[in-house]
């Protein structure tokens, strides 16, 4: 009985951030960033209905920009309309990190979900242009992504990584990600991991 009420905890929790307009707004100091070297960064955060087709695309272009050279490397190649799909679908949220003159340099793409019987937020997409990198600017969009995921009662923070992108697994697990129990064995000869921090 206890494992039933769990699961609708979990799924109400899940409706509720899911339905939330904002549900970084009780994240506190999550729309900006001042890095070690003076550089300031606005953020917001919308769903995708709310966000503008500029926005998007130059979000594809990004991923395109950043990982798609480690996808070209795989078996599974770079799909530009499988990518592109994934970044318009409906229940997609976004944060965007946007420079003083109001230029976006970064974004992570996520959703509130369940996961083999675990209430998520799943982080599906974090890109930084080259410029912005190595400022701490991703560990501070993705600590605002846990604080969120602890506001809204989830059990973990959920992501995929390439498993040639060796630069982006080591700074997934120096901040305290790990192989998630669900993460294909080496048997499956899958060419990504499923990292995940625990709340």
């Amino acid at each position: 009985m206890t494992n039933t009420n769990s699961t609708t905890n979990q799924q109400r929790n899940i409706e509720n951030a899911a339905r939330a307009k904002n549900p970084l707004e009780a994240v506190p100091d999550a729309f900006q960033y001042a890095a070690k070297n003076g550089a300031e960064y606005k953020l917001y955060c919308r769903a995708k209905a709310d966000m503008d087709s500029k926005t998007l695309k130059w979000a594809f272009k990004l991923a395109e920009r950043n990982v798609g050279p480690f996808y070209k490397a795989l078996k599974m190649g770079w799909q530009p309309k499988v990518k592109q799909n994934d970044l318009n679908k409906k229940w997609a949220r976004y944060l965007v990190a946007t420079d003083k003159s109001g230029q976006p340099v970064a974004y992570t793409m996520f959703r509130f979900d369940m996961d083999y019987g675990h209430s998520v937020l799943y982080c599906y997409e974090m890109q930084i242009e080259s410029g912005s990198q190595r400022q701490g600017l991703g560990k501070f969009m993705m600590n605002v992504l846990e604080q969120c995921a602890q506001h809204w009662h989830m059990d973990k923070v959920v992501l995929t990584v390439l498993k040639n992108n060796t630069n982006a697994t080591a700074f997934f697990k120096a901040i305290g990600y790990s192989l998630d129990e669900t993460s294909p064995d080496v048997l499956e000869k899958a060419e990504y991991e499923i990292l995940s921090k625990i709340l």
